[in-house]
């Protein structure tokens, strides 16, 4: 009998369907994974958890998105949205709960909890690592994350706590090469900043080696705007003629896409052909009518996201968003774990879906 559990909060909850249907599907059985939380919340805020079903002796994965602002809850004060600290506290609630009866409990949570946060201050809280040291403090024996934003602050936050990040860049590069026309021969990667180079070079080696330009950002240090540094001076650094070129613009996430459309404006004044704007997260913070309004200008062709944090409908309808699916990816981790097998094969770009990509290459050709 699997001792295989995944714990699927409502934040979560159509991700977790998927990946329990994956599940079986590579297990070759028909039960399901999923238990699902009762996470009970009073008028107040407070809150509390409870499981009906068993976790005695079970390998237990508490998956969350902690993005999700549709789950809400009567308040005091009216309906309240919920935020990524009240999702984090859930987590903690649910590891509470197992009472320790749980043979051994990973934590999937593809956005990383304050995974944005860069200390330039001494006086600056560092919530990053004191979220993971809480989760290793209450047993947690992994973290899976995906693309995680800051890297640098995950290593040495928690060294009793293994935490591995695995990235989707193989599933949206094959996303976007199946359903639109890339002229590849001529494309090339946009990297937004500096900081990304790494991920932008990712994309260009699986594209076959791809020329890469970078989006120089200088940013106004003295000042903060919506928790983030103004933008002084926004220029693309590349060496050579990009006109006519279709290019991806690839990040880790889209926020309120005032950056990355920025980016994008300059690239159609410069006169390439199509734009690609690529990320992992789709946060749209500042909602959906900037996009509408550049979209409707001719500013850029598509954005590609995936499904791993929330996206309001609204914004899943538009003519300019495509969706890529990663639940398999997250199905195909939670099995090697649960066998513990490695899962260094699946953290990146997979030789197969490499291989797809080349032939889909040469097939539109």
């Amino acid at each position: 009998m699997n001792d295989l559990k995944i714990i699927v909060p409502e934040c979560i909850s159509d991700v977790g369907k998927k990946v329990n249907e994956n599940l079986k599907k590579i297990k070759g059985c028909k039960d399901d994974f999923v238990i699902k939380p009762s996470l009970i919340r009073f008028n107040n805020g407070e809150g509390k958890c409870l499981f009906e079903d068993s976790i005695r002796g079970k390998d237990v994965f508490i998956l969350s998105d902690v993005s999700n602002y549709s789950i809400t809850y009567d308040s005091q004060v009216g309906i309240h949205h919920m935020m990524p600290d009240e999702h984090f506290q859930d987590i903690k609630r649910m590891i509470n709960a197992t009472c320790g009866h749980a043979k051994r409990i990973t934590v999937i949570m593809p956005y990383l909890y304050q995974s944005r946060q860069d200390k330039r201050n001494g006086r600056e809280s560092l919530d990053l690592a004191m979220a993971l040291g809480e989760l290793s403090h209450y047993g947690v024996k992994e973290l899976i994350t995906a693309d995680v934003h800051n890297k640098s602050a995950c290593d040495n936050a928690s060294p009793k706590m293994p935490i591995d990040n695995f990235y989707c860049s193989d599933d949206i590069i094959l996303n976007l090469v199946e359903r639109e026309y890339l002229n590849i021969d001529n494309a090339m990667i946009g990297s937004p900043d500096f900081g990304a180079i790494p991920r932008a070079n990712f994309y260009a080696s699986i594209l076959g080696g791809l020329p890469l330009g970078i989006f120089y950002k200088q940013r106004d240090y003295n000042n903060v705007s919506d928790g983030l540094n103004p933008i002084m001076n926004h220029k693309f650094l590349y060496e050579g003629d990009i006109k006519n070129k279709d290019v991806i613009i690839v990040d880790d996430m889209i926020a309120s896409g005032g950056s990355i459309l920025d980016s994008a404006r300059q690239l159609r004044q410069s006169g390439v052909g199509k734009i690609f704007l690529v990320a992992t997260f789709g946060l749209f913070t500042k909602g959906y009518k900037i996009f509408d309004e550049a979209y409707n200008n001719g500013v850029f062709d598509k954005v590609y996201v995936t499904n791993l944090n929330y996206v309001p409908d609204e914004i899943k309808n538009k003519p300019w968003f495509e969706e890529v699916d990663c639940s398999m990816k997250l199905a195909n981790i939670i099995c090697n774990i649960n066998e513990d097998k490695s899962i260094g094969n699946l953290l990146n770009a997979k030789k197969e879906t490499i291989d797809k990509i080349d032939k889909l290459k040469n097939d539109k050709e």
